[in-house]
């Protein structure tokens, strides 16, 4: 096994081991060891390889053993795979060459209107903002304080004591997210989601160590219709895909209606 790391000339080709009439040479495990490799890491690569070697071998041989002729008739199969290889590799560079990644806001408000009827919400999602604090900082009742208060003015003053007393917060209370995306980070009890965010917009909530606040600023419950900016990234996802469709689709006509019109191919 040292030899196979140790950089000996390939030309000496010295066997490590042996299947049935097939044998492993020193050179097919130095191509699989990286540049630079430490000789631990090296000695277990090599190791490896080797065990995997031997182990497909002896499963090929008893599998060969085992399967009639038919079995084994993969010619066709190898070259359908082989051509599925090729066409993917020469649509994919075409792909590169020709896609606009440009997708603008109305490209995204059109689409959505278009086919509202296929965004429908599948789980609960909240705008919110929450935070959590040590209940024994000496500050926590005017937190309480401003969390609870209805003036509009008061949101910046608990904003800075979230930035720089708490230990865990969300303040973009603008975006939609996922209600079990909050219940990951914030110990609320319910198991009626949409319930519960009816009847909940302000919640403080008290363990051994925290308190945390949060701050419902409007929900939609799942089956209903999702919003438009919650849906937006994957839209913009669509209309890329839909894009790269259209590109193989145009690709695919354009090469027959050439070979059509030359007479490059015949129906009998």
């Amino acid at each position: 096994m040292s030899a196979c790391i140790g950089g000996a000339n390939k030309s000496s080709e010295n066997v490590l081991a042996r299947v049935y009439d097939e044998y492993l040479y020193e050179s097919e495990i130095q191509d699989v060891i990286p540049a630079g490799t430490n000789p631990k890491d090296s000695i277990l690569i090599a190791q490896n390889y080797l065990n995997n070697w031997i182990s497909q071998k002896l499963i090929l041989f008893k599998a060969q053993r085992n399967l009639v002729k038919e079995d084994m008739l993969f010619e066709k199969q190898l070259e359908d795979y082989r051509n599925s290889l090729i066409i993917y590799s020469y649509e994919t560079k075409l792909i590169s060459q020709r896609l606009d990644t440009i997708v603008t806001d109305t490209d995204i408000e059109t689409y959505y209107n278009d086919n509202i009827g296929n965004f429908q919400l599948k789980d609960n999602i909240v705008k919110v903002y929450y935070a959590r604090f040590n209940s024994k900082i000496e500050e926590i009742n005017k937190v309480r304080g401003f969390f609870n208060s209805n003036i509009p003015e008061y949101r910046d003053s608990i904003e800075v004591y979230i930035e720089n007393l708490a230990n865990l917060f969300y303040l973009d209370d603008e975006t939609w997210i996922l209600f079990d995306d909050v219940l990951k980070y914030v110990p609320i009890n319910t198991y009626n989601q949409e319930s519960y965010l009816k009847n909940h917009r302000r919640i403080e909530i008290t363990d051994d160590e925290n308190v945390y606040f949060v701050n419902f600023a409007d929900f939609k419950i799942k089956d209903g219709v999702s919003p438009l900016s919650f849906e937006k990234e994957n839209i913009r996802q669509i209309i890329i895909n839909k894009r790269k469709l259209d590109i193989i689709s145009k690709m695919r006509d354009e090469v027959f209606q050439s070979a059509l019109e030359n007479n490059e191919f015949e129906i009998y």
